[in-house]
């Protein structure tokens, strides 16, 4: 009986002799175990393909690889390992492996105020290459918040005035209740400071020394540095904290950059960081924008 061999294409048909940094895949469905949850990610895996004689690389051998992330929990040194596997697996063809997670955490955040809780979820990518020997992870997560407009809220508060001085005059006798009412009704406030759902964009860099990925810190300390981060499940005493928290903290897209810039320099496990914050204006039409970075 004669046995059937399968044709290999790739090392039968005449090529350019060139060497690629990057070959490989894009968008391949994987679960990964993160923060003690089992999480639907999308990976990009690849190598350099550094023999210039070579047709290609090994694409099944990066796709099976991949298991290793199904059950260990997500970390700098699992991924160090899954790169060390596409290397070894791609010898004499290969000096640098990436690979890219993107995945969507979910965290159950607590009510301002009442005993409610739901659940937020926050885009998560984690990016690691070993090149020439050289381990690097690069993580960035999404922030969803809210931000009051300053110049708004001053405006706001000269109508006010304005119209508390047209409803009363300039007597120093007023009474404390018509006071409260007037500030009680609609004929009082007549005007409101715009706010926009706004969010936050942060990309850092780990240091070598990491043994675990910072995911819940980093979001816990940026939403802290906001001040206004978006609720879940909400009561009316829920939703009155939330406009106080925003009363208290209007701020343009350049006071919340410096404020997130200021809470990551905090962080000893960084080695380098870039944010990016996008204020979704109800103003205008367009957004506003900053950033900021630090040895990025």
């Amino acid at each position: 009986m004669t046995s059937l061999v399968l044709p290999d294409v790739a090392a039968q048909t005449a090529f350019s002799a060139t060497t690629l940094s990057w070959v490989g895949m894009y968008g391949i469905a994987l679960p990964i175990q993160f923060h003690d949850q089992r999480l639907n990610a999308t990976a990009d895996a690849g190598v350099s393909l550094d023999d210039a004689q070579a047709r290609g690389i090994h694409m099944s051998r990066l796709y099976l690889a991949l298991e290793a992330l199904e059950n260990a929990e997500l970390t700098p040194e699992i991924l160090r390992r899954l790169l060390q596997t596409f290397l070894h697996s791609h010898e004499g063809l290969s000096k640098a492996a990436y690979v890219r997670l993107r995945f969507e955490l979910m965290l159950k955040r607590p009510a301002l105020i009442s005993p409610l809780a739901g659940w937020k979820h926050y885009p998560v990518e984690i990016d690691a290459r070993l090149v020439d020997g050289m381990f690097h992870v690069e993580h960035t997560v999404e922030i969803a918040y809210s931000s009051t407009c300053p110049c708004s809220a001053a405006l706001s508060r000269q109508l006010i005035q304005d119209r508390f001085v047209a409803r009363f005059g300039t007597s120093d006798h007023l009474s404390h209740s018509a006071i409260v009412d007037w500030l009680g009704n609609s004929e009082g406030i007549v005007a409101t400071p715009h706010s926009q759902r706004s969010r936050a964009i942060i990309k850092v860099r780990m240091t070598e020394a990491a043994v675990s990925l910072p995911t819940v810190r980093l979001i816990d300390t940026l939403e802290r540095a906001l001040g206004t981060a978006v609720q879940t499940a909400v009561k009316r005493a829920d939703e009155q904290a939330f406009a106080l928290a925003n009363g208290q903290n209007p701020m343009f897209c350049e006071d919340a950059a410096r404020r997130l810039h200021k809470a990551l320099s905090g962080e000893r496990t960084l080695q380098a960081f870039h944010l990016r914050v996008e204020h979704a204006e109800s103003l205008h039409a367009h957004d506003a924008v900053a950033e900021s970075q630090w040895r990025w």
